[in-house]
């Protein structure tokens, strides 16, 4: 008859040296992190770059 401690023994070994799905996890969760930094920078920065651009390019254009 199986016992509770061979079972929670066997389930131990069985995934405690499988890290692969952690590291998936942490990378995953970096990438999400980086994309959501770089989304908000264009935002915050692109309207300013733009109006920047509208203004040099209105200079260069008059007379």
């Amino acid at each position: 008859m199986l016992t509770l401690d061979f079972i929670a023994s066997y389930l131990r070994a069985r995934f405690a040296e499988d890290e692969r799905g952690a590291s998936l996890v942490e990378y995953a969760l970096l990438v999400a992190l980086i994309a959501v930094v770089c989304i908000v920078a264009v935002t915050f920065l692109g309207s300013s770059a733009s109006s920047k651009f509208g203004t040099m390019g209105s200079s260069l254009s008059a007379p």
